[in-house]
């Protein structure tokens, strides 16, 4: 066991946790007044709802023993067996268990992320049941496919450092199957629907940059060179792709904005995520100009598509997991991380097409099961709120309260 890579891994892991809240004023901003305490609830209580269900079999089923690839076994149920001591594969030298808690943190703030995509119109008891499932039946499995020892993806050679596949492409593609089937806000399309509160968003945009570094740095597992390049890399997408949004903007509207700035940044993150372990800083600054151009682009054509995505979830997160996926079999290199593999641009073109399979397996599997799981919980509990509720906003309808008292 080694002190400097466990103290490393849980300084790594109070920042993952920090994102989940840093969401919830990220998403919060970007909702109408009368919904701000809903929507920060959503991405909130997730640290209560994922936790309990990962340490019960979320994570025996992630990254127990494998049976066939497909999913890992019950035997770490409760927690059994995951102890103080390192495990041979899941970080040898810190204690198992903060490994586990490591990962605990990516698995709650993944379900959060796909909340923009039905925030102003889901039922509380809807989004509690369909986050439980949809982590059960969606997150688990892909985890244990990415990153479990025997996991058919991993085995076949696909690339995701720190959750290209398993996060945001698994959310991002949910996020569009729950945009689709819980259906269109009331007013869309002829209603105004203005963010009230941007500092709130910019302020949670700057959480999710800090607790990032935690993330993809802290995927290296050890306080060592691969952690220091996940973190400058991470930095460097997220600045180019703030930057490039907002030229992007002054472009096609003639004024930059700081919703603009911050979903730039977001969006570097996340495209930077899968490749923060594998490709240097110029690849860095190369995904970071180009993601903003793709999920700016994506987001123009939601109105022309007709779904609404209230939040650009999967704007954002799919289509930049998407790219970040593809980017990392153009641009990894086995100088960064001799554990990984060259990509394209190194010789190996093969890498590439192994991304892309991954990227068409996460999609299919991640849109099917969302279908499956919002349709069962539709028929149990119903999912949406009542016109009458809609419209006095969740925050009264849904929880008693209100964000804002004016006297």
């Amino acid at each position: 066991m080694n002190t400097g890579d466990t103290a490393f891994v849980l300084v790594s892991s109070a920042l993952v946790m920090l994102m989940t809240p840093g969401l919830a004023l990220f998403y919060g901003g970007m909702a109408r007044n009368k919904n701000v305490l809903g929507t920060l609830m959503q991405s909130f209580i997730m640290l209560g709802i994922i936790t309990v269900e990962w340490v019960l079999w979320g994570y025996s089923m992630a990254f127990g023993p494998d049976h066939g690839g497909i999913i890992g076994g019950l035997n770490w149920f409760g927690l059994k067996g995951v102890g103080m001591e390192p495990s041979a594969v899941y970080g040898p030298t810190i204690p198992h268990m903060v490994f586990m808690v490591f990962q605990c943190m990516f698995a709650i703030i993944t379900p959060a992320l796909i909340t923009g995509a039905f925030a102003e119109r889901i039922k509380f008891s809807a989004f509690m049941l369909f986050s439980i499932l949809w982590a059960t039946l969606v997150y688990n499995p892909l985890a244990h496919w990415v990153w479990g020892v025997g996991g058919w993806l991993g085995k076949m050679g696909a690339l995701d450092f720190a959750g290209g596949t398993v996060v945001h492409i698994s959310s991002g593609i949910s996020a569009l199957a729950a945009a689709i089937i819980v259906g269109k806000r009331r007013g869309y399309g002829t209603v105004p629907f203005i963010p009230h509160n941007l500092p709130m968003t910019v302020t949670g945009a700057g959480l999710l940059w800090f607790g990032w570094f935690g993330f993809n740095a802290g995927s290296a597992l050890a306080s060592n060179g691969l952690a220091a390049n996940a973190f400058v890399v991470t930095h460097v997408a997220s600045a180019t792709a703030a930057l490039s949004w907002i030229i992007l903007e002054w472009l096609h509207r003639g004024k930059p904005t700081t919703l603009g700035a911050a979903s730039g940044a977001v969006a570097g993150l996340v495209a930077i995520t899968p490749g923060s372990g594998f490709v240097g800083p110029v690849a860095a600054l190369i995904i970071g100009a180009l993601v903003s151009v793709i999920c700016y682009g994506g987001i123009m054509l939601k109105s022309k598509l007709g779904y609404d995505d209230s939040l650009d979830v999967f704007g954002i997160h799919g289509l930049g997991g998407t790219w970040g996926a593809l980017a990392t079999g153009l641009f990894a290199s086995k100088l960064i991380n001799p554990n990984g593999a060259n990509g394209l641009f190194f010789g190996n073109p093969g890498q590439l097409w192994t991304q892309f399979l991954a990227v068409a397996v996460t999609w299919i599997f991640a849109f099917v099961m969302t279908s499956i799981i919002l349709k069962v919980v539709d028929v149990i509990v119903g999912l949406r709120v009542t016109d009458e509720d809609e419209e006095r906003g969740l925050d009264i309808s849904q929880h008693n309260e209100t964000g804002y008292s004016v006297s």
